[in-house]
């Protein structure tokens, strides 16, 4: 019996090529639709019909050339799913591996694969397959499409949620590497951006542009992007904030400064953004940033430090040349009155000595709330003075604030746990599996506690917004929505998502949320859900209003603009219309995956062995991966970063073998005790690969200890998400339960991250306490609150030794059946396959025909098929080492679309039966993928076209420009002597709510001749210090009327005045002034706004001579704060007040 294996399996080796001959490969490209409108017909990939009779397969194909061979596979449809990759170039580049890149308009050169009848069986691979890779006949089990084991379903345009303008697309993070953007604001006609290295802007008039592509002056990551302009490279960038005053937008910097960028400034693509001044503010990072109702910018730092800016000495710096700039920064630098220490009294301190992480202008009431991560204080904007401190359940504090220890306390047990996992030493077997029970313990002990340790974490505040009717609202790292009003009263809360919030946004009766999940939800003003959607695949950092959108950013860079008037009939149009013009955007590509498997052992295998295992494939293949088991036993690590310097010895003599470095590139690796999986790409498609995520799930031992389990990459490839999880399975015939419930638990738990994740998104914003609940919600997934992460990707392969054995046949029988080439018998006997079509494990995937022996058990250096187990045990010879797949199809007949956007075929299944380093022989697949993404730049460009064309989205966008009727009591209001004037504003609107804000267009100085001089605007048209106007915005019912408070007060204050005389030049002056106030007024959506002009006079020294004639001369009107002028409707052409519109349309 022996011999007779010997002699036919050195019969069949013989057969075999150590180097498959290249194939031959036919390109062509031609337009995805007709001029016509009618579809091309492209090659189907479909899942082939075999019965378990092999010979009944071929003969079958050979009689029936045209034919393709189907399983049938059913597809339950359910709710589309909400998780969608998104791609960010486009390109053209020539693959020398055959990968292909899809040009505009067209389809990607595919490859055209000559199918020839009668495929002949070897050993481990077949000759004839390889110089012809046809695709392959495969098994598909049962149980798939339907819930998490339903692929997920895409489309051109996402049904349940509004069409978006994406003005920037998820760039790839590797090209990001110190250009994350971390924060946005918006202009009325710019969106400006601040990241790691400085600034950048886009012109809303550019929103539809599409991009500059490969080869223009935009780096890689930002081909599709719509068109923006950058600054010089600068510290990284923290903050921002408009100063519509100054036509300044303000910038906050790690490096401690506050820079000024100019609105107006000049853009061209041959210049950066000019810098303007600039002043040093911190030792540190500038952490949050507001200008208050006087036009004061207020800064927070680190140690719960606040400083203000004076507008005064702002202004006055502003107005100096460029030669004396730095005379300015140290004018400013000089100004600032630092708070904390004010309120600090022999070393003991009132307020929190947390970061100030945020800060907000209470413009309602004129106050400025002050965010720690634990606590409030609040501020009078006008005085400076310290109101209130409050934690965040409400109560008072009157806390005396000391350094906290518990971060250093932290950070010394992480040192001793990293010392620990140094100080790895040669131990036996014994105690090195002692040591990874006594770890496991721990770590399950760790996970039993962390719910109590993370409590507080999870009520920190992360977010915070002024909503329209002057509430506060909070958001928290549970997902806690907390109403505040203007005193720091906690009023009530919601929760209407369990993610932490991360940003605000409020325009008119509505708030917007954005959470770490990447959903954003629409609130009104009472906290009820109007409705949410998942608005990008990573964490939602920013939210801000700017030309009729709500633009998003993402913590990956995507930036995208919801319309202010979503969701709405606006939507339904936009998606029927970029549905019809999906030719116009889709691309398709074609990528070609070696996946390799094999359990070495603990051994070491020859250069030899890895070029007939790998690089004996790899002439037309793109990306490589590669899973192995048992590289190392016993040390059953569970720790994500610690290394191995075996994994490390397989990873550099496979990249050797793949020519790593000039055709290949490591993009990266996992290992989980002897799990080990890594991934290489060739250079001319890396490009289009990206945004690694790695994960590991332990199955031994009460499910912590590594010797079983799995390790996991995911990664984009031409925009679509694909999972490559490498598995070793419970061993032993009988165990057939375990092994199902070990893919189980795989399947369902496996989460990934990125090992610098917590880098990232720091760098984005994400506050580290937000992170940590994040990864602890992420390590034990609720099943209702989503898929798992396997069951969101496009493509997901499995492989490994999964130990299923061969059932009821003896050893003997078993070798005899191999020897005969007897593979359709042994098929039946399989356990996997067995489970496969009942339903028991890997529901809806599909593995290749097998046509090779089976890869276990041998004995190490024995040649051929004679090496099989013939010691004591005789292990009956057993498929373990598999590897199988799912793609985007839900029915066999699926093509590559945006509706099914990968679609994948087998040209490759073996094993290398030569290679004898190990007691299993090492397996792999080759895939041949196509894959169809969204060219982003040409869907901006038909977005921004049916936008400006549709006479329906236009007739209803005017309907936002409506502005409900009002009228103002006076235009004209003269204070002295501290007095206080009441101005009224009536909503003639019956049935629409007004939503108004107050702001200070300039002041003047009033001349002794009664002429004002020019005026001049404080800091976000900010009030002077004498007038104080309460409320400054709200909401007026239908048909009622508001007051609004105007007081004359004088202000001094220690710093400025001492003996009533002032001490610091940038005081301001005593003359008599006169202010323009406009009261600005819009709907609940209004993109227009309506202004009133008022005029309000004083006289700071109290003389009322001439006081009359000063504002007459001014304007041309009578009256004075004795007097009120009657009721008047200032929407007339009559009237004398100016109405001003400003539109901002979509």
């Amino acid at each position: 019996m022996d011999e007779r294996l010997e002699e036919d399996d050195g019969t069949a080796l013989a057969r075999l090529s150590n180097l498959p001959p290249r194939r031959q490969v036919h390109s062509y490209s031609h337009q995805l639709r007709t001029s016509t409108g009618t579809h091309h017909k492209r090659r189907q990939h479909q899942l082939r019909k075999h019965s378990l009779d092999e010979n009944h397969i071929l003969n079958k194909h050979a009689n029936n050339k045209n034919n393709e061979f189907y399983y049938d596979s059913t597809n339950d449809s359910s709710d589309d799913d909400d998780f969608y990759p998104y791609f960010t170039t486009t390109a053209s580049i020539a693959s020398g591996g055959g990968g292909s890149v899809g040009s505009i308009g067209s389809v990607s050169d595919h490859r055209v694969d000559y199918r020839i009848d009668g495929m002949p069986i070897g050993d481990g691979g077949d000759e004839y397959q390889q110089q012809f890779q046809q695709s392959m006949p495969e098994f598909m089990g049962s149980g798939g499409g339907v819930g998490i084991f339903k692929a997920p379903k895409r489309a051109a345009v996402h049904p349940s949620r509004p069409p978006f303008l994406e003005l920037r697309p998820h760039p790839l993070r590797e090209t990001q590497v110190g250009k994350f953007l971390r924060t946005i604001v918006s202009t009325e006609t710019q969106l400006w951006a601040g990241q790691e290295s400085g600034v950048r802007v886009w012109n809303f008039t550019d929103a539809y542009e599409p991009g500059i592509g490969v080869g223009g002056r935009a780096r890689r990551g930002d081909e599709d992007a719509a068109p923006f302009y950058e600054s010089a490279s600068t510290s990284s960038t923290i903050c921002l904030m408009v100063d519509p005053g100054s036509k300044l937008v303000w910038s906050g910097h790690k490096d401690g400064k506050i820079r000024s960028w100019r609105m107006d400034q000049p853009y061209n693509d041959d210049s950066t953004l000019k810098e303007g001044f600039f002043w040093q503010a911190h030792r540190g990072p500038v952490l949050s940033m507001i200008i208050s109702s006087y036009g004061d910018i207020w800064s927070g730092f680190e140690g719960g430090i606040i400083k203000v800016w004076p507008w005064e000495a702002i202004e006055k710096s502003l107005s100096l040349s460029l030669e004396e700039r730095h005379m300015a920064s140290l004018l400013v630098e000089r100004s600032f009155v630092d708070l904390r220490s004010q309120v600090t009294i022999n070393g003991a301190c009132n307020i929190s000595s947390s970061d100030v992480k945020s800060l907000l202008a209470d413009n309602v009431r004129a106050k400025v709330w002050a965010v720690g991560s634990s606590s409030f204080s609040l501020w009078d904007a006008r005085t400076r003075e310290l109101l209130k401190v409050f934690n965040i359940d409400g109560q008072i504090e009157n806390r005396v604030d000391m350094p906290s220890v518990q971060d250093q306390a932290a950070e010394d047990e992480n040192l001793k746990l990293v010392s620990k996992s140094k100080k790895e030493k040669s131990q036996g077997f014994l105690q090195r599996s002692r040591n990874a029970i006594m770890g496991a313990a721990d770590a399950v002990r760790r996970a039993a506690t962390k719910g109590s340790a993370y409590s507080e974490d999870a009520k920190k505040t992360e977010a915070l917004v002024l909503a329209s009717d002057g509430i506060i609202w909070t958001g928290c790292s549970n997902g806690l929505l907390v109403q505040w009003d203007g005193n720091g009263n906690r009023l009530q809360d919601f929760n209407h998502h369990p993610c932490a919030v991360l940003c605000f946004c409020t325009y008119g009766s509505r708030i917007w949320v954005g959470y770490i999940s990447g959903v954003v939800q629409l609130l009104d003003l009472e906290g009820n859900l109007i409705a949410g959607w998942v608005a990008h695949n990573g964490p939602v950092i920013k939210l801000v209003v700017g030309n009729g959108y709500i633009f998003s950013l993402a913590t990956h860079g995507g930036i995208r603009g919801w319309s202010i008037a979503s969701p709405g009939p606006v939507d339904n149009i936009l998606r029927l219309e970029l549905a019809d013009r999906e030719n116009m955007y889709t691309r398709l590509d074609n990528v070609r995956i070696l996946v390799g498997t094999w359990n070495v052992g603990q051994g070491r295998a020859s250069q030899d062995a890895l070029i007939s295992w790998l690089s004996s494939a790899v002439s037309d293949v793109d990306i490589v991966v590669v899973g192995l088991q048992e590289v190392e036993m016993g040390a059953g690590n569970i720790h994500p970063e610690l290394p191995s310097s075996i994994g490390q010895w397989w990873q550099e003599n496979i990249g050797k073998a793949l020519d790593e470095g000039s055709t290949f590139e490591r993009v990266g690796s996992r290992q989980l005790a002897g799990l080990l999986i890594a991934i290489w790409v060739r250079k001319t498609v890396r490009t289009h690969v990206g945004d690694l995520d790695v994960a590991a799930v332990a199955c031994g031992l009460g499910r912590a200890i590594g010797n079983k389990g799995g390790v996991g990459l995911r990664l984009r490839v031409f925009d679509r998400i694909m999972c490559f999880t490498n598995c070793h399975f419970a061993a032993h015939l009988e165990a057939v339960n375990r092994r199902n419930a070990d893919f189980d638990h795989i399947f369902r738990t496996m989460t990934f991250i990125r090992s610098s994740n917590l880098l990232n998104n720091a760098a984005a914003g994400v506050s580290s306490s937000t992170q940590t609940l994040r990864a602890a919600n992420a390590a034990a997934p609720n099943p209702n609150e989503g898929k798992p992460d396997l069951a969101e990707a496009d493509m997901v392969v499995f492989c490994g030794d999964f130990n299923y054995r061969l059932f009821g046949i003896s050893y003997d029988e078993a070798r005899d059946l191999v020897s005969q080439r007897s593979f359709d018998w042994l098929r039946e006997k399989d356990q996997l396959r067995a489970e496969m079509k009942a339903g028991k494990v890997f529901q809806g995937m599909r593995e290749a025909l097998i046509k090779f022996p089976p890869t276990y058990k041998f004995e190490r250096g024995k040649p051929g098929l004679g090496g099989y187990d013939s010691g004591e045990k005789k292990r009956i010879p057993a498929w373990c080492d598999r590897i199988l797949y799912r793609d985007s199809r839900a029915t066999p007949t699926d093509e590559c679309s945006l509706e099914c956007p990968v679609v994948a075929s087998i040209l490759q299944y073996q094993a290398r039966m030569d290679v004898t380093e190990s007691d299993h022989k090492p397996v792999r697949c080759k895939f041949d993928v196509d894959i169809a993404r969204v060219d982003r730049s040409v869907r901006r460009q038909e977005f921004g076209k049916i936008m400006k064309s549709k006479d329906t989205i236009r007739s209803y966008l005017a309907e936002l420009r409506f502005v409900p009727e009002t009228i103002v009591s006076t235009e004209k209001i003269v204070l002295k002597n501290q007095e206080t004037f009441s101005l009224r504003i009536t909503n003639k609107s019956g049935t629409e709510f007004a939503f108004f804000q107050i702001i200070c267009e300039g002041q003047s100085a009033v001349k002794e001749d009664g002429v004002a001089s020019d005026y001049r605007p404080r800091g976000s048209l900010g009030f002077p210090r004498w007038l104080e106007v309460t409320p400054a915005a709200g909401i007026i019912k239908a048909d009622e009327v508001v007051e609004i408070s105007l007081h004359h007060g004088e202000f001094r204050t220690l710093e400025e005045f001492v003996d009533g005389f002032p001490q610091s030049w940038w005081s301001e002056d005593t003359s008599d002034k006169e202010v323009i106030l406009l009261v600005n007024v819009k709907g609940s959506r209004s993109t227009v706004t309506k202004a009133h002009r008022v005029h309000v006079c004083h006289c700071s020294s109290g003389s009322s001579v001439h006081l009359d004639q000063k504002c007459n001369n001014s304007k041309k009107h009578q009256g004075s704060s004795h007097h009120r002028s009657s009721l008047r409707n200032t929407g007339s052409a009559s009237e004398l007040a100016d109405d001003h519109w400003s539109s901002r349309d979509p």
